[in-house]
């Protein structure tokens, strides 16, 4: 397994911020389903996201607003999942999670990021707890073994999102990072609506 790697600032993007609010987070990600659509116009997959009348606007060339998020979650359901971790979550995921619990389409190798009755410790999670007592089982891995178990899973599919609560920032965000297990890759951000920003820019360099 490789160390971690901390990202730097992404290219110039259209949205230059990481959304924080969820006023923010609502325009950002109306913003990031429309990008999502246009690089991925020629793929398949978007037969089964995208409505009928949206399939023949983009035909036609027409210009669509797709929501790729889910229903709002609640307060009730944010106090369960925070009781349920033993945690509270930070304000930009918190926000995040008023906006849309959970999102279905990502630019990456992620599936979407999960509704927050979902986010689980990666140590309990079936695949996450497979894949750290693989790690777990090679000398040299201690240290990133030991940030896997103790971070939150928060997306899962050929790689995961996590964020750590126990590393905090001055923004009292908690680190967030992509993880690689096919490579062993495992990169940082500065929190989790910088490491969703990331991927918006890099798909702004692919229009």
């Amino acid at each position: 397994m490789s160390g971690v790697t901390e990202t730097t600032e992404p290219a110039e993007s259209e949205l230059t911020c990481a959304p924080t609010t969820p006023e923010e987070w609502r325009v950002f990600l109306e913003r990031y389903g429309e990008l999502y659509v246009n690089v991925r116009a020629d793929e398949d997959k978007l037969f089964k996201i995208l409505e009928d009348d949206d399939l023949e606007a983009l035909a036609r060339g027409e210009e669509i607003h797709p929501w790729l998020g889910l229903a709002p979650a609640g307060g009730e359901a944010l106090a369960m999942a925070e009781e349920r971790l033993g945690v509270r979550f930070p304000a930009g995921l918190r926000a995040f999670f008023l906006v849309s619990d959970g999102w279905t389409h990502i630019n990456g190798w992620v599936d979407g990021v999960h509704a927050c009755d979902r986010a689980v410790w990666m140590r309990d999670s079936e695949a996450g707890g497979r894949v750290i007592e693989i790690f777990a089982s090679v000398p040299g891995n201690e240290e990133a073994v030991e940030l896997l178990r103790r971070s939150i899973e928060i997306a899962r599919g050929e790689d995961f999102w996590l964020l750590d609560p126990t590393d905090v920032g001055p923004d009292a965000e908690w680190a967030a990072y992509t993880f690689t297990p096919k490579y062993g890759d495992i990169t940082k951000f500065a929190g989790f609506s910088a490491l969703f920003h990331y991927g918006y820019a890099k798909m702004e360099e692919m229009e």
